[in-house]
């Protein structure tokens, strides 16, 4: 295992870290942890050198953090540093704070939290964060030991994120969803590099968007990983494009086996910053190019589009209907989509045409949003 230092800590952590979002649980039964395998995928990963492990509120619909509590006894706790997140959305007073961070600390078990973070912040919730003050509380909490270091996951557009770290002197760190395919979205690399200026330490989520680039691709793609010197599969180009880069400090991952948990300590053992040559970086470009072909929609996420009137998440319909045609999996699109909700959806247009007004890519969206919802409200279940 290779560590890195984080942020500004007299710290390093280990280059993988364990997400305890896709632990192995009962078929068709998220919540319903198979506690053994999972006890020993997490043993396994620590016994290994991992030492930064991630979980959150939701996860497993509100068991990971209970798992955890039970899974780190026996010494595990006293190896690792452990992050939990405040679920955002669900704060609606101050007192909230409270109520779930100690429900949290409960189920966790722990006399302090290593790190809490603001959970995948949007404009909105960061708005109605500070005003409800949780950044005084956090520093109470600090104070008090409660809690060593704050700092949030992000979900929404880079000049946010370059604002919610301006707006607050003690940021520890920031998770970012970055990939190879996603260097521009969200916070993307400028959001990365703006972070690491600032002293904050990055841990990248979604390494694999999800498994998608860890799977089998199209054969044009796998044409273009064929002509390497040097044979790898998707996974392994993935983890190597992100721990090529010296300003990532930690690359998270859900391992729900012991074997794909022994694929990413062989990774994080080999890989190092500056480890691609510039051939590699230029098939990570090749490859980028040709998954970027296959989007039907040429949205680049501008928001202009928004807030839709009927109230349809128009980029995101976008997003969810272009990954089922980039990476051929239309499952993992209508899972995506499926998390929008009925008040999200794309059914909800009704052809008020004020968003083709607005769209500097003349997109006929009224159009694509039919073509978008035909395709995604079929449960992912079906054939």
């Amino acid at each position: 295992m290779k560590y890195r230092k984080f942020g500004n800590l007299d710290w390093e952590a280990s280059v993988l870290g364990f997400g305890a979002m896709r632990l192995p649980h009962r078929e068709g039964e998220y919540s319903a942890i198979l506690e053994d395998k999972a006890t020993a995928i997490l043993h396994a990963a620590i016994d290994g050198g991992v030492n930064y492990i991630d979980t959150a509120q939701p996860y497993h619909r509100g068991e990971s953090e209970s798992f955890l509590g039970r899974a780190l006894k026996d010494g595990y706790r006293d190896r690792v540093r452990v992050v939990t997140k405040l679920p955002c959305w669900s704060v609606e007073k101050r007192d909230d704070f409270d109520r779930y961070f100690d429900e949290q600390m409960e189920k966790l078990q722990f006399d302090h939290l290593d790190f809490y973070l603001l959970h995948a912040l949007q404009r909105d919730w960061w708005d109605k964060m500070k005003d409800l003050g949780f950044l005084d509380w956090a520093e109470r909490k600090m104070a008090d030991g409660a809690i060593t270091h704050i700092g949030f996951s992000f979900h929404d557009r880079l000049p946010l994120f370059k604002r919610i770290i301006d707006e607050y002197d003690n940021w520890t760190l920031a998770m970012v969803m970055c990939n190879y395919m996603d260097i521009n979205y969200q916070a993307g690399i400028e959001g990365v590099k703006y972070a690491v200026d600032n002293g904050l330490a990055v841990v990248a989520m979604e390494p694999l968007r999800g498994g998608l680039l860890a799977k089998e691709p199209p054969s044009d793609i796998r044409s273009i990983f064929d002509s390497a010197q040097t044979g790898r599969t998707p996974a392994e180009w993935a983890l190597r494009w992100l721990w090529d880069r010296s300003d990532i400090s930690v690359v998270l991952s859900g391992m729900s086996t012991i074997e794909q948990l022994e694929q990413n300590l062989v990774s994080a053992s080999e890989f190092e910053p500056d480890c691609m040559s510039d051939d590699e970086h230029e098939l990570i470009r090749d490859v980028r190019s040709a998954y970027r072909s296959k989007a039907l929609i040429p949205c680049t996420d501008c928001r202009y589009c928004m807030p839709c009137p009927q109230g349809v998440a128009i980029p995101w319909v976008f997003e969810y209907f272009n990954m089922a045609s980039v990476y051929e999996d239309p499952d993992a699109a209508r899972e995506q989509y499926a998390f929008l909700g009925e008040k999200n959806a794309a059914s909800l247009c009704n052809a008020c045409g004020k968003c083709e007004d607005l769209c500097p890519q003349h997109i006929g969206i009224i159009d694509a949003l039919r073509e978008a919802h035909a395709l995604l409200s079929v449960p992912a279940s079906d054939p």
